[in-house]
């Protein structure tokens, strides 16, 4: 059973942080976390705060998932989120403010905007709009260069071929038609890798940037959030993800001229990833498996239809 967090363990975290004239009236745990706890919690003042928690019992991932290879290590916890959140914001970026930060646990500005994945929904003139200041974002982050993403020894394009073979093999092994084209997934990944060539210099990346990952501030500016990921890398694994997950909306946000061996390389890649990733959390007792099967079946298909058009 998970022991997750109660109004009583926060007591002295509020009464610490705002006073003793300030009492929490109710918390909330949200959902969607996979890797760190999200809990709203609210003050008798009305005003809301977010806490983040990462804790073993707030992890719904297995402690190997064959996809954590290189870069793609993110660091679910307390010091990766400082590390990426100082970076985003020195560049001007639109992360929510820090109002304590401990050894495991977080507040954060409660950003009630809602996800720029209900906005595009609710009002698409607004969302469009959203998107748009998403894509200023995104070149401010794109543009922001560095010689190395961190990992020697290899290039991203040999970490992401890493992660498409490791995720294939778990794909396969849980899903039969991955498994029946194994032999020309394999054959595909590798001859996509094959096809890129040596590049110095890289950007900075959100690494897992969906419109459910993109909150609507005040102003209507987007604030980003699940940023541990976060790092200097290929940007085409960026736009792959990007085409991916917004769509008709994805041209407002191609920040370069993306290279198209790179690009068709981590589609691929991403493909796989999000058949085998999904499949191997629903294996425990992550909340939501309908949402997550969902998730692998649309990816499969489009894994399979790299080999098999039409």
């Amino acid at each position: 059973m998970r022991a997750f967090v109660s109004a009583a363990d926060l007591h002295d975290l509020v009464r610490d942080t705002y006073g003793t004239d300030r009492r929490l009236r109710e918390l909330t745990r949200l959902a969607g976390g996979s890797t760190k706890g999200v809990y709203r919690l609210t003050l008798d003042d009305d005003t809301t705060v977010l806490l983040y928690r990462w804790a073993a019992e707030e992890n719904f991932w297995p402690a190997r998932t064959g996809l954590d290879v290189g870069p793609f290590r993110a660091d679910p916890g307390r010091d990766g989120f400082a590390r990426c959140h100082g970076l985003l914001r020195d560049l001007g970026v639109r992360v929510p403010e820090v109002v304590f930060l401990g050894p495991d646990r977080a507040l954060v500005e409660d950003v009630r905007g809602g996800t720029l994945e209900a906005l595009l929904e609710r009002d698409p003139v607004a969302g469009r709009a959203a998107v748009g200041r998403l894509g200023e974002t995104l070149r401010i982050m794109h543009s922001h260069r560095s010689s190395s993403f961190g990992f020697p020894g290899g290039t991203p394009a040999g970490f992401a071929l890493r992660r498409g073979l490791n995720s294939l093999v778990e794909a396969a092994a849980r899903d039969p038609r991955i498994a029946a084209a194994g032999d020309r997934l394999e054959e595909e990944l590798r001859s996509r890798f094959a096809a890129v060539r040596p590049r110095v210099g890289y950007g900075l990346i959100h690494g897992e940037l969906g419109p459910d990952h993109v909150l609507i501030g005040p102003a209507g500016e987007p604030v980003l959030i699940d940023i541990e990921a976060a790092m200097f890398f290929d940007v085409e694994w960026e736009h792959a993800f990007l085409e991916l997950r917004f769509g008709a909306h994805y041209p407002a946000l191609r920040t370069v001229e993306p290279d198209p061996a790179r690009l068709a390389l981590y589609r691929l890649v991403h493909y796989l990833s999000l058949v085998a990733g999904p499949l191997q959390l629903i294996e425990g007792d992550f909340p939501n498996a309908a949402f997550m099967r969902e998730i692998a079946e649309g990816n499969a298909r489009r894994a399979l239809g790299e080999v098999d058009p039409g």
